[in-house]
């Protein structure tokens, strides 16, 4: 496909979207309809699509039009790029601009600027207040590609020498001394033979950080009580020699999760639902949230949120924190971490759960945020007195 061809492509897909249908499927039925494109294609093809979701606000103001053809002509514009050079018409290109196409605009200064919604724009200044500008940005952009390295397997200098010979740099990333971050050969990761050994694992590097903030130690009964893939459960094995049990309230999730334990050299027990018990001495709680810490990664939650989803998440959350009281033991530590970057998700849950449950206390306080190199994170520590 020429590069015209792949726009016109991702028009007619953002078009898809913007009519209501997820992202995800538009994809997909697009590349069942269209087997004559290669991977590179579909690849080429993908990235147009999230970049625009992701700055689904400045590029239609530069566009023109809240339309996949208006969001194109802006992507063109917001790269310095001029329109008419791909916007020709030519074979499967998009058709010549023209006199029915709106006149863009430069973004206006704030939430439009930033690609972020109105509803949230004053709630995230009052709490970030400067540093939300870094956000914003950071949030209009792919995220890196950042690898755990099991160290169970082998350190950072093994598995960088590993990675390297498969044609894939790497570099360690400050956030945690486990974390790789990619910059050449992302696409070549999940068939080299270090991904496939159990050497390296994808994570983001906050995320290995949070596991790191945690007060593991061999012997430890320990409990992943809302697992999702289980990328956790596989960070906290390869700290500390556990007996770790990994719940999710959908266990399709965690499908994946005995075959990467068995690639990574470490145990992990799948619960099935109702089979909690008490007595854990830690419980890492990874509620669902809104996401907003990895909307770079999942660019069409950031316009799919609105109060009430948020109200409904943040007393999911607070019944999440309350049941998982009973299943730790006294002097034993809660966890609880989310991917969010607003308060109402974080301290404030934080705040409210202590003040329903006077027996326990804070300890361990720490958010990450998009701009300083890894997803937005935030992560608790709560023990029991």
């Amino acid at each position: 496909m020429t590069p015209g061809a792949r726009v016109a492509a991702a028009i007619d897909i953002l078009d898809d979207i913007l009519s209501g249908r997820p992202a995800e499927q538009c994809l997909t039925n697009w590349a069942r309809r269209s087997r004559f494109a290669g991977s590179k294609d579909r690849a080429a093809i993908r990235d147009h699509v999230f970049d625009a979701l992701r700055c689904k606000r400045s590029f239609a103001a530069q566009g023109g039009a809240m339309t996949g053809r208006g969001l194109m002509i802006g992507a063109q514009r917001a790269g310095g790029l001029d329109p008419s050079e791909l916007f020709t018409g030519d074979g499967h290109a998009p058709a010549p601009l023209g006199a029915d196409d709106p006149q863009g605009r430069d973004p206006r200064p704030g939430a439009e600027a930033l690609d972020l919604p109105d509803w949230l724009w004053p709630r995230m200044a009052a709490q970030y207040g400067d540093g939300l500008a870094p956000i914003g940005t950071a949030l209009q952009h792919r995220a890196p590609v950042h690898l755990r390295v099991n160290l169970r397997k082998g350190d950072l200098a093994v598995a960088q020498a590993a990675l390297a010979g498969e044609g894939i740099i790497t570099e360690p990333h400050p956030a945690s001394a486990s974390a790789l971050e990619v910059t050449e050969g992302a696409r070549r990761l999940r068939q080299s033979r270090a991904y496939q050994d159990g050497l390296v694992e994808l994570q983001d590097a906050a995320s290995q950080a949070v596991v790191d903030s945690l007060p593991l130690t061999d012997g430890m009964q320990v409990l992943d009580l809302c697992a999702g893939g289980g990328g956790k459960s596989l960070a906290m094995a390869a700290r500390a020699r556990l007996t770790l049990s990994a719940h999710d309230k959908f266990p399709q999730r965690m499908r994946d999760l005995p075959e990467r334990a068995r690639r990574a050299g470490v145990k992990v027990e799948i619960l099935k639902p109702g089979a909690l018990r008490g007595g854990y001495d830690l419980v890492l709680c990874d509620v669902p949230c809104s996401g907003s810490g990895a909307w770079r990664r999942n660019p069409e939650g950031k316009w799919l949120l609105d109060d009430d989803a948020l109200q409904d998440l943040t007393g999911v959350q607070a019944g999440i924190l309350d049941d998982a009281t009973r299943l730790v033991r006294p002097g034993g530590v809660l966890v609880y971490v989310t991917c969010s970057l607003l308060r109402d998700e974080n301290d404030a849950q934080v705040d409210a759960f202590l003040a329903r449950h006077p027996g326990w206390q804070a300890g361990h306080r720490q958010s990450w945020v998009p701009g300083a190199g890894t997803d937005g994170f935030y992560c608790a520590h709560l023990t029991r007195a």
